[in-house]
């Protein structure tokens, strides 16, 4: 089984990220169930505008679209700014759009029998809100996003220190990233056992 994770950063590499930091803890939990991980951090790359899976010469955005067809698992990382998804996340949220109208040999939408979470960092309230946008919009892909897909961890209200900076908070923000690994991993064997058909005509 693979997962793929895409961090939704603002920061380049090799910058210190905070949503790779706790997006880690996921990833070392999925690893301990056999599943191989792998991270993308989008804002490294040339993803263009649109709602294509490719848009031409340049666009880096084919090798992720690549990745997440081979990923029985997506985890949808991003940090809070003004309570809202980051615009890299919105960025790729646009571009993952074009997979509704893709579809297997089945003629099911090609997220069918997939599944994702949503992790998300700030030094600012608004995490459920992040997470409701980012865990909508993959449903609406055809992504199953299980109960308590999720973690996060800010130290709200008002600005603060950042994941990286600060320790409180740690605990809780890990336990629950280790039970949003074990659901995504629990949901997608399931999924493999019993897949979804595609829609009704």
């Amino acid at each position: 089984m693979k997962a793929l994770v895409i961090n939704c950063t603002l920061k380049p590499s090799p910058e210190p990220s905070n949503t790779d930091a706790l997006a880690q803890v996921v990833a070392e939990q999925l690893v301990t169930y056999g599943v191989e991980v792998q991270f993308v951090r989008a804002v490294d790359l040339d993803i263009k505008p649109g709602v294509t899976s490719d848009a031409g010469p340049g666009d880096e955005w084919p090798q992720v679209h690549r990745k997440l067809r081979e990923s029985q698992i997506l985890v949808m990382a991003s940090p809070t700014w003004l309570g809202r998804p980051s615009s890299v996340a919105q960025r790729v949220l646009e571009r993952m759009d074009a997979m509704l109208s893709e579809t297997d040999h089945q003629g099911r939408p090609v997220a069918y029998n997939r599944v994702a979470g949503v992790v998300v960092t700030g030094n600012e309230d608004g995490a459920h809100h992040v997470i409701s946008e980012i865990g909508g919009a993959l449903g609406d892909i055809g992504y199953t996003v299980p109960g308590q897909a999720w973690t996060y961890w800010h130290l709200g209200p008002g600005p603060g220190p950042d994941y990286l900076d600060d320790e409180r908070g740690h605990d809780w923000s890990h336990r629950t990233a280790r039970a949003m690994a074990a659901n995504l991993h629990g949901t997608a064997r399931a999924l493999l056992l019993n897949p979804l058909g595609p829609p009704p005509g």
